[in-house]
């Protein structure tokens, strides 16, 4: 007989091999019914069982394997398998990066901005199916019979196999993934809106980046505490400008999830030629690099909006680098992926790329507009401005010291001059005036 058991969004069938072990994976609750319904007509029983390791013998699996193709019935395997007395374990994917899963896919995107058109168009010219659920029914209505956004890259014309609703439950019902798109602050409204027709153990792929104003919490607390901890979340980050990915411009980016099979089934169902996702299972990591790199494109912007040099420009981006790392390094993170793509990759991106709309916010500071001009020029979203004020919050409430604006003076200036009690020439000054002291010290991390 073969046992099966669950952890959150995966099912697993299993039984003990004679001299081989395999673990067999399903992908959703469609697909494992599927599975059950194979293997009881040809007189294999599946109980349910609490354990989440069982192992499957490789006789088993290939008469399912052959049993489901005939039926054609979608079921995807991922493999481990080690010879019994081993310890050494290799693992065996169904697919590979380059080519779409072997079963049916379809993916729900939450937000219908820049970036969320962005990864709607990477799956869309691989041909997976997508919805984006955004909040007017014109333009819902202008996507599906233009295939473009009437407001944001209105140039970019999108794949045919991307559609558009305003109806939760019609872009969730199905879906076998959901990505989240819409920015930080406005994502626990929006969660708590649309929480009722996402599945419960549908996976959940975040691509918005900062801290909450009001709870401090990264994008991993506001989904659990909007959608539930029986899911697995998995979170995107890195150098990756929209227009970049909808042009087609060669992009590599990161995939951070606690359970990283998610992650891997993720990157395998995105990549392509000219989009490479990487895996980790570090999320702590690409949330703090995707949060404080915003900040640090602020100061990047304000630098040369006041016409500083090349030098004075690498030499903020590197310092605020590692105070990047420092408060990393005190929340868990790990430095492997602060020196990665979601960390300084992202603040190189988004630090000097034309693109940026931190850097463009910063620059318009530097050259003397008020916040209030800027934003009321603009409707686009650059997130590090709320960010840098929870950010300091954060660091006041989780780091130890008295002096922490020493320690983190980059991220501390910039809040003091978003919050209007200093000019971005005076904080330049006071970062130049700072005493003197080691470039890196290790006991001065926490």
């Amino acid at each position: 007989h073969i046992t099966a058991s669950s952890d959150h969004q995966h099912q697993y069938c299993c039984c003990r091999g004679t001299t081989h072990d395999t673990l067999l994976r399903s992908t959703n609750q469609l697909q494992f019914t599927s599975l059950k319904r194979s293997a009881k007509s040809m007189g294999i029983i599946i109980r349910n069982r609490s354990s989440s390791h069982w192992l499957v013998s490789t006789c088993t699996i290939l008469s399912l394997w052959i049993a489901c193709s005939i039926r054609s019935v979608p079921v995807a395997f991922s493999l481990s398998a080690s010879t019994s007395g081993s310890r050494s374990t290799r693992r065996f994917r169904a697919s590979s990066h380059a080519n779409p899963p072997p079963y049916p896919v379809r993916v729900a995107v939450m937000g219908g901005g820049n970036f969320g058109l962005a990864l709607a168009t990477v799956l869309g010219r691989k041909g997976v199916p997508t919805t984006l659920l955004v909040r007017k029914q014109e333009i819902a209505d202008h996507l599906n019979s233009h295939h473009s956004h009437p407001k944001y890259m209105s140039d970019i014309s999108l794949p045919k196999s991307i559609t558009a609703t305003t109806d939760p439950h019609s872009a969730f019902n199905d879906a076998t993934y959901v990505i989240h798109a819409v920015p930080c602050q406005f994502s626990r409204e929006f969660l708590q809106g649309v929480a009722e027709h996402i599945p419960p153990n549908t996976p959940v792929l975040s691509a918005s980046k900062g801290i909450e104003t009001s709870s401090l919490g990264f994008m991993a607390d506001i989904l659990r505490d909007c959608l539930g901890t029986d899911r697995s979340y998995a979170f995107l980050s890195g150098p990756s400008f929209a227009r970049e990915i909808c042009e087609g411009v060669a992009t590599a980016v990161v995939i951070a999830s606690e359970d990283l099979l998610l992650a891997d089934d993720l990157a395998v169902l995105m990549s392509s030629d000219t989009f490479r996702c990487f895996t980790s299972t570090d999320v702590i990591g690409v949330e703090v690099g995707g949060a404080v790199k915003n900040v640090i494109a602020l100061a990047a912007g304000m630098c040369e909006g006041l016409g500083l040099g090349t030098n004075a420009m690498s030499g903020l981006v590197t310092r605020g680098c590692a105070e990047m790392r420092r408060l990393g390094d005190t929340l868990g993170a790990k430095p492997n992926t602060l020196a990665g793509l979601s960390g300084v990759g992202d603040t190189f991106g988004t630090c000097f790329g034309p693109l940026s709309r931190n850097r463009k916010f910063g620059y318009r500071l530097g050259k003397g507009e008020t916040m209030e001009e800027i934003l009321a020029s603009t409707s686009e979203v650059a997130e590090g401005v709320d960010t840098s004020i929870a950010l300091v919050k954060m660091i006041k409430e989780k780091c130890r010291g008295y002096r922490l604006d020493l320690k983190y003076p980059i991220l501390f200036g910039v809040a003091e001059i978003l919050q209007g009690n200093l000019s971005p020439s005076e904080g330049l000054e006071g970062l130049m005036n700072m005493p003197m002291r080691m470039e890196s010290y290790d006991g001065f991390s926490s």
